[in-house]
């Protein structure tokens, strides 16, 4: 979108009728800020959503090593974006200009608005997405400055983890960034210390974990402890779908998630398959609209959440977190997703996170940039990866096991490979080991067919072949087939484990109760589209069995 589109879009102004019915929707009242007056600061959680009938409003940056004002919000404007609705903190600071009256609508409020008036809730919505649209362009907005090595699995970690969060960052290499030194010497840390999470003036942690960040930047929102209809473990496309359409139905949703929203679809970087979406559509920005639906339906995401095992109490399901309370609920929908397999070469564990990726995001592509990279895998994920890692690196060299790219991979996804001079394919060919002095120097790979090895110098390989269910977690009740996939439905049904005499639902567990969906599911179809579906379906299953207890 032209970046004048997105600024329109951004910042409307609402007519003399559209406040007041703003006003009649919530019911809020005029309030007076002076000149000069804090409506909201950097880092507030239950900050307010603020309609400006007079007077102006100035959005401040105070991230970077000055002051930068955003925008001005003049009469008919409004403050905001989508932290209102995920119960983040604010990352702007709301000043008065002059004497200003504005409406002032809490979080709660503002949700129940969007819900119940849907010409305002369009235009606060999409002005809420294009603003953290805007932030997100690089040299817009300085955020959390993360200063640590390309070379540094933990930097990697760090900033893998903000990005698949959605947090606003710069990252600042110590390899090659001109104001590294000025940096470390502002924060008094040396490059020992790195990687170090730090905002405006002040350092916020030395090396932290991903709980010890998220906490720290507000991210993490914790449950209530309560008894909840449905919790759903996963938010990849499946959990997501799930959590709008259980929240949007009425029913008590929590998501738990180890890392971050969007499972292994919110990495992609294009879509073109999905439906609605002509053009494409990138996983981020599938997973950035799923999460606002979600939340604006008053879903609970809490990220990052593992949980490490489940029992149950009677009808209830039982989840057992990482140091913290048990979350219990009525019915449970397992969509943990998959991880990919390692190739299990020498040297392969030692270069992860330093030459070794599972995913080809922005983050990853900043590490290849007009290098040679290797990546190996021959379905759409590895196609969608290479198409974009090749209008990053010099050359991509897409490595398959068999002599058909397209056995696996979508017809279009095959041509668009075949349609980049920079992608070159090489069937019938393995990794057979990696070196390199701290980072990934090298691969060395091999024609099974021919016997011939070369080397292929490289800072990166990307590794895209299959996939290992995560359900360690789950108990013996749970019937997984033999590659640990959650069996369910007609699967079920022909294992010694289902005893009742009606066919199970097709999303049904060998438990009551609990469901799986999505690619953690034996025998589902791994496309985005697919889990999203099953995600939706699953909640029916919730309901009738809700209807049941």
């Amino acid at each position: 979108m032209a970046e004048h589109d997105l600024q329109s879009i951004a910042f409307p102004t609402l007519d003399d009728a559209q406040i007041a019915e703003l006003g009649r929707c919530t019911h809020a009242k005029p309030h007076l800020y002076r000149d000069g007056e804090t409506l909201f600061a950097v880092g507030d959680r239950d900050f307010k959503f603020h309609v400006i009938r007079s007077g102006d409003v100035e959005i401040i940056d105070f991230s970077g090593d000055a002051p930068r004002t955003v925008t001005v919000h003049h009469k008919g404007g409004f403050t905001g974006d989508i932290s209102h609705l995920t119960g983040n903190p604010s990352v702007v600071t709301a000043i008065a200009r002059g004497d200003c009256e504005v409406y002032e609508i809490s979080r709660d409020t503002l949700r129940l608005t969007l819900n119940q008036c849907p010409t305002l809730s369009d235009i606060v919505l999409q002005a809420f997405i294009a603003r953290r649209q805007l932030l997100h362009k690089p040299g817009n907005f300085t955020g959390l400055r993360v200063i640590g090595s390309r070379y540094s699995a933990d930097t990697f970690r760090v900033r893998d983890f903000l990005a698949k969060n959605r947090a606003l960052f710069t990252w600042v290499d110590v390899e090659t960034d001109p104001d590294v030194d000025r940096l470390l010497k502002q924060f008094n840390v040396t490059e020992a210390d790195t990687p170090v999470v730090a905002c405006s003036s002040m350092l916020l942690l030395r090396n932290p974990s991903n709980r010890e960040l998220a906490e720290r930047i507000g991210i993490r929102q914790p449950l209530e402890q309560t008894v909840y209809d449905l919790v759903v473990v996963g938010a990849g496309p499946a959990g997501l779908a799930a959590a709008v359409y259980g929240a949007s139905e009425g029913l008590q949703t929590a998501v738990l998630d180890r890392t971050a929203p969007g499972g292994q679809a919110g990495t992609s970087m294009r879509i073109e398959n999905y439906l609605g979406f002509p053009t494409g559509v990138t996983g981020s920005e599938l997973t950035d609209r799923a999460i606002l639906q979600a939340n604006k339906f008053g879903a609970r995401l809490s990220v990052p959440s593992p949980v490490t095992h489940l029992t149950f109490d009677k009808t209830y399901s039982i989840l057992h977190l990482d140091g913290e309370e048990p979350v219990t609920t009525k019915c449970l929908l397992i969509a943990t997703g998959v991880d990919y397999r390692r190739l299990g070469v020498e040297n392969e564990e030692k270069f992860e996170g330093r030459g070794v990726y599972y995913a080809a995001t922005p983050t990853e592509a900043q590490m290849c940039r007009d290098a040679q990279v290797v990546l190996v895998g021959g379905g759409n994920s590895a196609g969608q990866a290479a198409v974009f890692l090749a209008a990053n690196a010099r050359k991509v060299l897409l490595l398959i096991r068999g002599d058909d790219l397209g056995q696996h991979m979508s017809s279009y996804l095959v041509s668009r490979i075949k349609q980049t001079p920079k992608i070159e394919v090489l069937c019938n060919t393995t990794v057979r080991r990696m070196r390199g002095d701290g980072h990934l120097g090298s691969v060395e790979i091999i024609n099974n067919k021919t016997g011939q090895d070369r080397t292929v110098e490289t800072p990166a390989i990307f590794e895209f072949i299959g996939a290992v269910p995560r359900t360690d977690w789950l108990p013996v009740e749970i019937d997984r087939d033999e590659k640990g996939f959650v069996r369910t439905g007609a699967a079920l049904a022909q294992s010694r484990h289902w005893t009742s005499r009606r066919q199970p639902f097709l999303l049904e567990t060998s438990r009551p109760g609990v469901f799986a969906a999505g690619d953690v599911r034996a025998d589902s179809i791994k496309r985005v589209a697919s889990a999203v579906g099953e995600g939706a379906m699953a909640v029916a299953f919730v309901h009738e069995y809700l209807k049941e207890m």
